[in-house]
């Protein structure tokens, strides 16, 4: 059976829970720069840049999925909600958006993976965690002239496109 199969088979079963926040599961860690940097050589802050965590302190990832799979969730999402080209130039890390999105997606898997090892009839699932840019297409962050767009929409798709593959 496929994860596609399995997914709608445990939906047929039962009332599927999918987990919370995983911005403010990560602020109760109180996480300094050096936390979000890790061994990477980065030339700007990266403190708050939640999603490069799955790469500098992937543990604290990998409680937080187990956090909310403990509490009953039968659904984790990746640590990627802000894994786009777009979101990431504020830190200057586009060109780490493909491997942010796949280890991210990794560690997810792996920890849902385990957690239906234990417990075959219960199986778990990883959705991928796609949110919005900083950057909007429908409105314009210049006051002086209403009809500039910082993003288009091709830009927008194509970020979202590499965070998808």
């Amino acid at each position: 059976m496929n994860a596609r199969e399995a997914l709608l088979a445990a939906a047929a079963k039962r009332i599927l829970v999918f987990d919370g926040g995983y911005g403010t599961a990560i602020q109760n860690y109180r996480l300094g720069e050096q936390d979000y940097r890790g061994s990477l050589e980065l030339t700007d802050d990266q403190k708050g840049n939640n999603d490069l965590l799955s790469l500098t302190r992937p543990d604290i990832i990998e409680a937080i999925h187990t956090a909310y799979l403990d509490a009953g969730a039968d659904i984790i999402e990746t640590n990627t909600f802000s894994s786009t080209s777009i979101a990431q130039a504020d830190y200057k890390l586009e060109h780490i958006v493909y491997e942010l999105n796949y280890e991210s997606a990794k560690l997810a898997k792996e920890v849902a993976a385990e957690f239906t090892k234990r417990e075959p009839d219960k199986p778990r699932f990883v959705a991928g965690s796609m949110g919005p840019t900083n950057r909007t297409a429908s409105l314009s962050p210049d006051v002086n002239d209403p009809g500039f767009r910082a993003v288009t929409f091709d830009q927008l798709m194509e970020s979202y496109y590499e965070q998808a593959k």
